[in-house]
């Protein structure tokens, strides 16, 4: 449904799982990988906002005691997955990426967050291929992941959107059940900073200062 379905769709959907005894949890793990999904499909500013908002939402579910406001909220964000979808720019030029096609590079052996940092200067994809091989052989090491995308984002981060979406994504990171996280997480380098981008004028200006 949430491939083709409108927003009324996709809540009605929501609403019938939900009335079944589908976790709220799972329903949430859905929704942050396909809007992971858009980012790889597009990377852009309304498949990172897409990320962003359903941060802002969930965040809000977590932080009422009203059961009917979460259940709002969870609705809410729901159907923006959907609008954002049909949001993005240029809809013939979307490519078809899917986060659960998405497959682990076979060449793992060397495999660091240094490495796929590297590798995401030159090719996105393959940088996304990279991390999930390093998070699957990995699993007690996505912090070491996810300093290193934090790090480049202050030395590389230009623009409130650099900051406030890794923000959300490595937060979000930690509340996807396993079997989703590494896919979410390697989705997430489609708009992070590879290690070969120039340091913002910030930091340049910083390090003169200081030499």
């Amino acid at each position: 449904t949430l491939y083709s379905g409108s927003d009324a769709d996709v809540c009605q959907a929501v609403a019938e799982m939900l009335n079944n005894g589908v976790a709220v949890q799972s329903i949430y793990d859905a929704l942050f990988t396909a809007a992971g999904e858009l980012l790889m499909r597009q990377p852009g500013i309304v498949a990172l906002h897409t990320l962003t908002t359903l941060n802002a939402l969930r965040y809000a579910a977590s932080q009422t005691g009203d059961d009917t406001l979460r259940k709002l909220l969870l609705l809410q964000a729901t159907s923006f997955v959907t609008l954002f979808r049909d949001g993005l720019p240029g809809r013939g030029k979307v490519g078809d990426a899917k986060v659960d096609g998405l497959v682990a590079a076979e060449s793992r052996s060397e495999l660091t967050p240094d490495v796929v940092f590297a590798t995401l200067s030159k090719n996105k994809s393959h940088a996304a291929s990279q991390a999930l091989a390093y998070l699957n052989d990995n699993p007690a090491s996505a912090k070491a992941l996810t300093d290193t995308a934090r790090r480049l984002i202050f030395l590389k981060g230009t623009d409130a959107h650099d900051y406030k979406f890794s923000v959300a994504v490595l937060e979000d990171a930690t509340a996807i059940l396993p079997e989703w996280r590494n896919r979410f997480l390697a989705a997430s380098l489609y708009w992070l900073k590879g290690s070969a981008v120039a340091d913002s004028p910030l930091v340049q200006r910083t390090r003169a200062a200081l030499a």
